[in-house]
């Protein structure tokens, strides 16, 4: 019964502690919930009476999320469709002149050889010396090759610390033409900030790669091999023999950085739940995107111009299994993949936690109903 005073039925005060949990729930799954979600969901739970369902309630509990789910993805491709078609009035500040720099588009000429962008979100500790080791490398090898032209975008995604004070420090010292920083107004996701800055890269190639230095730069040389080998072979299979060379840019190809040789290893030093989690993720990744790339969730990745333009502008999820929508888009739009084993060390300072996990699972349920029922349209 609802509590005296309370203009409520009995069947609507017993629904309301499973479908305010549950609304609550998935909320959190679209965005992460105050500190004090905790604090409330227990106050409901002692001010609202709970008994056992019926089965009239469940159902309509069960169709209340599901029409939150499909408008959820409804709203994802509405946006994503405004997103595709918007020009983008964004700067670069130049901390040297504070004069303020065009954002280039994916759409224009490549101006650079290749393009690294790190999207970084409370790495003020973890970031300087993996971009100093970057800018090193890069450096020395445009002093060897005068081809090799280079620039590194770092996408500051809503930082809360001074991450975009310690960026700020590298552009200065090594030029804006050369490093760049793109600030996010606000926290959007790992997924989003590689997406702006693919968007707004310059490079024939584009490499992605994470800010704590996991993964060495010099492996880049690894996936850039790969890229030149199926472009050759892309090309010996479609252009005639006396037709001009395609430039690399306009090659449609993904090389995705692999820590699959790895497995092992961390088997035996992770934690057996952590293990358990991680297998069975790889069976609903298998499950959402196919088979052919053992680790989807590398961050280090490898596009030509035209596979970025086709994959970012076609891309929806924000988060974290953004890196699965990409596999299952080049299989999609037909754009050549391969798999390269790279050299990773685990960095103290994950931002993965176990509510990720739950996030993760939510997402790849977005991709299988959103492309499978063509609620989220692919765009060649």
């Amino acid at each position: 019964m609802a509590a005296a005073g309370w203009p409520l039925s009995s069947s609507v005060a017993d629904l309301l502690p499973a479908s305010l949990s549950l609304t609550l729930l998935l909320a959190s799954l679209v965005h992460p919930l105050p500190p004090s979600a905790p604090f409330l969901l227990r106050l409901l739970a002692l001010l609202i009476p709970s008994p056992r369902p019926s089965r009239a309630q469940v159902v309509v509990v069960v169709l209340g999320a599901a029409a939150f789910f499909f408008e959820h993805i409804r709203k994802i491709g509405c946006t994503h469709s405004l997103e595709r078609t918007e020009v983008s009035a964004a700067f670069f500040e130049d901390p040297n002149s504070l004069n303020k720099v065009r954002c280039p588009s994916i759409y224009d000429p490549a101006e650079k050889y290749i393009s690294l962008i790190i999207p970084a979100y409370n790495e003020e500790h973890r970031l300087p010396e993996a971009l100093t080791e970057t800018l090193n490398y890069l450096k020395q090898r445009s002093a060897v090759e005068k081809s090799f032209t280079y620039e590194v975008l770092i996408v500051d995604d809503g930082s809360t610390d001074h991450t975009s004070k310690v960026a700020f420090e590298f552009v200065r010292k090594h030029k804006i033409d050369n490093v760049r920083v793109l600030l996010l107004g606000r926290n959007h996701g790992k997924g989003e900030a590689v997406r702006k800055g693919m968007l707004h890269s310059r490079g024939e190639l584009l490499l992605m790669l994470d800010a704590d230095g996991a993964t060495k730069v010099t492996d880049l040389e690894k996936l850039e091999a790969q890229v030149r080998a199926l472009a050759k072979k892309a090309e010996s299979s479609l252009a005639p023999s006396n037709s001009p060379s395609q430039r690399l840019s306009d090659a449609e190809i993904a090389v995705f950085g692999s820590r699959a040789h790895l497995e092992k290893q961390a088997l035996t030093t992770r934690k057996w739940y952590r293990n358990f989690l991680m297998k069975g993720f790889h069976l609903v990744v298998l499950l959402t995107a196919g088979p052919g790339i053992r680790d989807t969730q590398c961050g280090f990745k490898m596009f030509t111009r035209a596979a970025a333009r086709k994959l970012f502008t076609n891309i929806r999820l924000k988060r974290w299994c953004f890196d699965v929508e990409l596999v299952y888009l080049c299989k999609h739009l037909r754009i050549p993949m391969a798999e390269v084993s790279v050299n990773w060390t685990e960095i103290p300072g994950s931002k993965v936690r176990m509510t990720s996990i739950l996030h993760m699972v939510f997402e790849l349920l977005l991709i299988k109903v959103g492309y499978g029922l063509s609620i989220w349209k692919i765009y060649s």
